[in-house]
């Protein structure tokens, strides 16, 4: 059973699935109107995150990609477990709020959606263009 929250998110990881299939102006400007969709349904991604070296001390997990800092998301559970290290803390987040995050953060470049699967990496410029 798929949580609430992720419902819908199967229309981005097709989009992003056909983009790896075949990409074309036509095929982007799609998949960022379905994610900016779930942005306004209140849709969720799952967002890793770092338990640091205390209980009290979590952040958002970020990865290294082209040498920038990215924050990680997934559309599902299904997605976060196909990581090599697919023991790890995770909770569900309102995609809005992430993306806001996501601007108002200078280390990160953006967010890096499914990066064990058919990934999609959204920068700062995607981010605004995606919210309107």
């Amino acid at each position: 059973m798929t949580d609430k929250g992720l419902k819908g998110n199967e229309k981005i990881e097709e989009g992003i699935k056909s983009l790896k299939d075949s990409f074309t102006d036509e095929s982007l400007a799609a998949v960022l109107t379905v994610i900016r969709k779930r942005t306004l349904e209140n849709g969720q991604f799952v967002v890793a995150v770092d338990t640091g070296t205390s209980d009290t001390n979590l952040s958002l997990k970020t990865v290294d990609f082209n040498g920038k800092k990215w924050f990680v998301a997934f559309t599902s559970f299904d997605e976060e477990m196909k990581g090599k290290a697919n023991v790890m803390s995770g909770f569900l987040a309102d995609i809005a709020a992430l993306f806001d995050m996501a601007l108002k953060s200078p280390e990160v470049e953006g967010v890096i959606l499914n990066p064990y699967g058919n990934m999609m990496s959204l920068n700062k410029q995607i981010i605004e263009v995606i919210k309107g």
